[in-house]
């Protein structure tokens, strides 16, 4: 099978440590060992670096370690990402005060991912997200992109 480009969303690397959420960290965990397992490839932005920058600076240390203990690529915004994401909230998909959350779909949209992860269900892993993110990509000219939680991708140990 072949491997998938997955963009992995800030909320991604919060939940590697998050105690208070014992099943979402082990899913996330899960998914870091499959990603050092070179089972699907690892990306992310600097818009993810910039969210994690205004973390304590505990939080921060322990994220940031996530980068350097696992092959994940840090990816460039650029202008054509900032045009896609404000297309997208123009047209009421994501509110502009969560602006980052349309520049994660809009990056991943734009370097050609295969899928977004994410535990952020308020914006992004959400059935009227994927389709109307779908319906404006196809209209400006970009392939689809889904968008699941590492629960719905990560293999089971019975597989």
């Amino acid at each position: 099978m072949k491997k998938l480009k997955v963009y992995l969303e800030t909320t991604i690397f919060n939940f590697f440590y998050a105690d208070d959420a014992p099943d979402k960290r082990d899913d996330t965990i899960k998914l870091f060992k499959e990603i050092a397992e070179r089972k699907n490839e690892a990306y992310t932005s600097y818009a993810v670096v910039n969210e994690i920058n205004k973390a304590s600076d505990e939080t921060k240390q322990k994220l940031f370690r996530l980068f350097n203990e696992y092959p994940v690529a840090v990816l460039d915004e650029g202008e054509e990402v900032d045009k896609l994401a404000d297309i997208y909230i123009a047209e009421g998909i994501i509110p502009l005060k969560y602006r980052d959350d349309a520049v994660h779909i809009a990056m991943a949209t734009i370097t050609g991912m295969d899928i977004i992860l994410s535990w952020n269900f308020k914006h992004i892993v959400k059935r009227k997200t994927v389709i109307m993110v779908n319906l404006i990509n196809t209209r400006e000219g970009y392939k689809n992109i889904d968008i699941y939680s590492p629960s719905e991708v990560i293999e089971n140990e019975d597989e």
